[in-house]
C-alpha cells in the first residue's frame, strides 16, 4: 500500500470515529434535557394553534374580525363587535323590523344584548401584527406601539408646515430632515403653504368670534331635547325623527331630522348621515333672526362638531332648510340610530 492510500484510509477512519462519537453523545444526552427541548417545541406549536383557534372562535359573527372594543352577545352567546351590533340595530330600525342575530336569528335589542367582558379581555391579550413593522404584539398594547413606538410607522417632515410633502418611516425622518431643501427656500417659495395654514387659522378664529359675538346677545335660550323616531304612510324604509314642542322667545318650536336626506332606502347605503331643521309652530307678526346650534348636552353622549346656523323666520318661511348634523363618521350615526331616542341641547340666539 502506498503512502497516499494509507493517509486517505487514516483520514476516513478518523472522520467515521468523530461521527460515531457525536452520535453517541446525542444518544447519551441527558433524558431531562431532551424532554425539555421536545416539550418547548410542542408548546410553541400548540400556542400558535391555540391562538389561531381562539381568533376564529372569538371573532364577530357579522364581520368575522376580532373586535377592537366592546363585544356584545345575543341570548345564545353569539358574539358581535360594537360597530356591527349598532349597524344591525340601525338597519332594523330603518326597516321597521326586529333585529336578529345573524347566526341563530334570535331577536336582539339594546336591552337583551349584553356585554361579554371575559371575551373583551381575552381578545385584548391575543397577538396581532403591527401594520408597519409586521411584528406581533398583544392587542391591548398594539395601538400604543403603532402610534408612538414603532420605528416603521409613517411620519411627516417637521418642515411640512412650509410645504414639504415627504412622508415615510419614522427611522428615516431624521436623515430626510437633514437633507430637506425646504428650510433653505425663500419666503416667496413657501408662501403657498403658509396661505393654507393662514386660511385654517382664519376659519377657526371666525368660529370663535361668532360664538363670543352670539354670547353677547340679549336674548339667549337653550332646551334639552329628545329626537324620537316616527314613520309616514309611505311604503319605503324611511325613518324620521321629531322632538316634542318646546317654548323659546315666547313662541312654540320643534326640531325634525331625517336620514341620508330622505334617500329611498338608506339600508342599501354604507354611508349614513343625519340632517335636521328648526321649525317655528307659532304665528308671528315680525321676522325673527335666529342663530342656533346643537350640542351634546348633559343627558346625551352624541359625538358632534358643533356648527352655528342662521335663518330668518317669517310668517311665510317658518321652516329652516335641513342642516347637516356634524357627526364624525357613519359609525356614530349608526350608534345614534340604534338608540331609541337621541338626546341633545339646542341653543338659540335671537338678534
Amino acid at each position: 500500500m502506498s503512502d497516499a492510500e494509507a493517509a486517505t484510509s487514516s483520514t476516513e477512519t478518523t472522520t467515521e470515529t468523530v461521527e460515531n462519537v457525536e452520535k453517541m453523545d446525542e444518544i447519551n444526552e441527558p433524558e431531562a434535557k431532551r424532554r425539555k427541548l421536545i416539550k418547548n417545541s410542542d408548546l410553541d406549536d400548540k400556542k400558535n394553534r391555540l391562538e389561531e383557534r381562539l381568533g376564529s372562535i372569538l371573532c364577530c359573527a357579522v364581520c368575522l374580525d376580532l373586535p377592537r372594543a366592546a363585544v356584545y352577545q345575543c341570548e345564545n352567546g353569539h358574539l358581535m363587535c360594537a360597530g356591527c351590533f349598532n349597524h344591525l340595530i340601525a338597519d332594523a330600525r330603518l326597516r321597521d323590523e326586529a333585529a336578529t342575530c345573524p347566526s341563530c336569528r334570535v331577536e336582539i335589542t339594546k336591552a337583551s344584548a349584553i356585554r361579554n367582558l371575559a371575551v373583551e379581555n381575552a381578545v385584548s391579550e391575543l397577538p396581532s401584527e403591527c401594520q408597519y413593522c409586521g411584528k406581533e404584539f398583544p392587542r391591548n398594547s398594539l395601538e400604543k406601539h403603532e402610534e408612538q413606538m414603532c420605528e416603521e410607522r409613517i411620519s411627516g417632515c417637521k418642515y411640512s408646515r412650509i410645504g414639504c410633502p415627504w412622508r415615510g418611516p419614522m427611522h428615516e425622518s431624521k436623515q430626510h430632515e437633514q437633507e430637506c431643501p425646504h428650510p433653505r427656500r425663500s419666503g416667496a417659495e413657501v408662501m403657498e403653504a403658509l396661505q393654507v395654514i393662514d386660511q385654517q387659522v382664519a376659519d377657526e378664529r371666525k368660529l370663535y368670534e361668532n360664538i363670543f359675538e352670539l354670547l353677547g346677545y340679549e336674548k339667549i335660550t337653550f332646551n334639552d331635547l329628545q329626537l324620537k323616531s316616527y314613520r309616514t304612510e309611505e311604503f319605503v324604509h324611511r325613518l324620521y325623527y321629531e322632538t316634542s314642542r318646546f317654548s323659546a322667545f315666547n313662541n312654540q318650536w320643534l326640531v325634525k331630522a331625517k336620514i341620508n336626506n330622505s334617500q329611498k332606502d338608506p339600508t342599501q347605503c354604507s354611508e349614513r348621515d343625519i340632517t335636521y331643521q328648526l321649525i317655528l309652530k307659532s304665528r308671528i307678526s315680525c321676522p325673527l333672526n335666529i342663530n342656533f346650534v346643537i350640542l351634546r348636552g348633559p343627558f346625551g353622549d352624541m359625538k358632534i362638531h358643533p356648527r352655528i346656523y342662521r335663518f330668518d323666520f317669517t310668517e311665510e318661511a317658518n321652516e329652516s332648510p335641513y342642516m347637516p348634523l356634524s357627526l364624525p363618521d357613519t359609525a356614530e350615526c349608526n350608534r345614534l340610530l340604534a338608540a331609541k331616542t337621541i338626546n341633545f341641547r339646542l341653543i338659540m340666539f335671537l338678534a
